[in-house]
């Protein structure tokens, strides 16, 4: 089992809280949301070694774009 601390900055929620909502179905597409901007690229990362077992992983975004630190 992998295991690693990611932190969300406040910014980066209401990103998420954006991108995740939709008037008609609320707040449900928001688990896709997650999925495709941080479980992804987190797995890809994983992949590439750029990141370790137990380590910390800060997620903040510039504009539109997804930093992970």
């Amino acid at each position: 089992m992998i295991i690693f601390l990611l932190t969300l900055n406040f910014p980066f929620k209401n990103f998420l809280a954006k991108q995740g909502f939709d008037p008609i179905y609320g707040a449900r597409p928001l688990k896709r949301v997650i999925q495709n901007i941080i479980l992804d690229e987190l797995a890809l990362q994983m992949i590439e070694g750029k990141i370790k077992e137990e380590q910390r992983v800060k997620v903040d975004v510039k504009g539109e774009r997804i930093i992970f630190k």
